[in-house]
């Protein structure tokens, strides 16, 4: 019984580290795309004319 429940607890760590790896490299992504969009517009900035 011990061994099932070690079984279950240990599958279920490397599940929530997985998908906290996976969360925080997908949010590092989405905030370096967001800063080089952010300086892309900036540099065009002087092109729009509204």
């Amino acid at each position: 019984m011990n061994e099932k429940i070690y079984r279950t607890m240990s599958g279920t760590g490397a599940c929530a580290l997985t998908v906290g790896i996976i969360t925080l490299v997908t949010g590092i992504a989405a905030g370096v795309l967001m800063v080089v969009s952010g300086v892309r517009l900036l540099k065009r900035k002087s092109d729009i004319l509204i």
